[in-house]
């Protein structure tokens, strides 16, 4: 999460002005993104998983979560490594076709997820589902490269919910946690000595149009909201006899978003995962173990 760099002004006085300062506002794209995907889980709630899996190792062992965070973070590291020598070689058209190729793909499997969801095949297979998919796709790219800046941030916030909620459906909970967990601790990593800082500090968060938003002052990426939503999703699948982890993970993560807005006003960078991820983890798991709620753990 970056402030964003504006043009220099003629007066002094003004650059004191200029400096992002936190209104509540700024919680818009994180609530709107965790409220679809809240809706995208009532959505796959009903749906048995069919041994699909979002992560290679299968299994509710601690060998295999602990496998499972890392296969999660050398993937984002790999990325983001991939994008800043991208950049910094000024090689726009693959950065570009990249994206489009991630954004499309995403786009078009989450679009036949929750139609299917919303509309079961009839006899195996719904060509209607598949071409509203399709024209769903064809829609989003065009809201993320043709439409402009506000089509654009509707279309990141929604994908950022939808796609959370993926990976908190078919992801185990004992997976899920730690690649949490490791995630928030490689994104201080990223952002302070990482690629991703260095591609904040150089070109900015918007190179990347598509992997990223802006909103007023400050720039964020679409993976905060993804694991935004893959927290409160995880809650939400985790617990389901029972609202109140999900919702004190919600609350969680919105606290550990104002603190994280704080802290850029004082650095003007600041990693995005930290304080939302332990915040909200923390406040859904307390208040399951004060409930007494099972947890669908059996680590070995």
């Amino acid at each position: 999460m970056t402030e964003q760099s504006k043009p220099e002004l003629s007066k002094p006085e003004s650059k004191e002005q200029d400096k992002f300062k936190f209104q509540i506002i700024y919680l818009v794209p994180i609530l709107a993104s965790l409220l679809f995907g809240l809706g995208c889980a009532y959505l796959l709630a009903p749906q048995a998983t069919g041994g699909i899996s979002a992560t290679p190792f299968t299994g509710n062992t601690a060998s295999a979560s602990i496998g499972n965070a890392f296969y999660f973070v050398i993937l984002v590291a790999v990325a983001a490594t991939v994008f800043y020598f991208l950049i910094k070689r000024k090689n726009q058209r693959v950065i570009k076709g990249l994206i489009v190729l991630a954004m499309t793909t995403a786009s078009l499997l989450l679009s036949i997820i929750y139609l299917f969801a919303l509309f079961p095949p009839f006899n195996g297979v719904d060509y209607a589902v598949i071409a509203t998919a399709i024209g769903i796709t064809v829609l989003f790219d065009l809201a993320i490269f043709r439409f402009g800046s506000t089509p654009r941030n509707v279309a990141v916030i929604g994908v950022g919910g939808a796609l959370g909620i993926f990976f908190a459906k078919f992801i185990l909970l004992p997976s899920a946690i730690l690649i949490l967990v490791f995630l928030a601790i490689y994104d201080v990593i990223a952002v302070y000595k990482g690629p991703v800082g260095k591609i904040a500090q150089s070109s900015g968060l918007d190179t990347l149009q598509g992997l990223s938003f802006s909103f007023k002052d400050i720039q964020m990426g679409l993976g905060d909201l993804v694991f935004y939503s893959m927290l409160m999703g995880v809650m939400f699948f985790s617990f389901p006899q029972n609202l109140l982890p999900t919702a004190l993970a919600l609350v969680g993560i919105v606290a550990g978003s104002i603190l994280t807005f704080f802290m850029l006003e004082r650095k003007g960078i600041f990693p995005g995962l930290p304080f939302p991820i332990f915040f909200g983890l923390a406040a859904g798991l307390i208040v399951a173990l004060l409930l007494g709620l099972p947890f669908p753990i059996a680590l070995v």
